[in-house]
């Protein structure tokens, strides 16, 4: 079947390289976009161990303080005399 058209085999290439062009073009954009998102995962990724190390030193600082308490208050309980006379119950 014959369209009747004329076609025009140097405006083929051209709409081709033009075709060609944008999805390089494209291409380079994603590529540019990628490798910024690559970026701003790893700074994410980073500030994220900055903050699982200060949680994790807060906690065992924390846990510190508590075995600190637990100390202070065995040997205040230990340095108070008791009364002989006074029931164990």
């Amino acid at each position: 079947m014959y369209s009747g058209r004329r076609l025009s085999v140097a405006r083929s290439w051209q709409r081709a390289r033009e075709a060609f062009a944008s999805l390089v073009a494209e291409r380079d954009a994603l590529l540019e976009e990628t490798n910024w998102l690559l970026d701003q995962l790893r700074e994410i990724t980073m500030e994220l161990r900055e903050l699982k190390a200060v949680v994790l030193a807060r906690q065992h600082a924390e846990a510190e303080l508590a075995a600190l308490y637990r100390e202070r208050a065995i040997q205040r309980a230990q340095a108070v005399e008791r009364d002989p006379a006074a029931p164990l119950q």
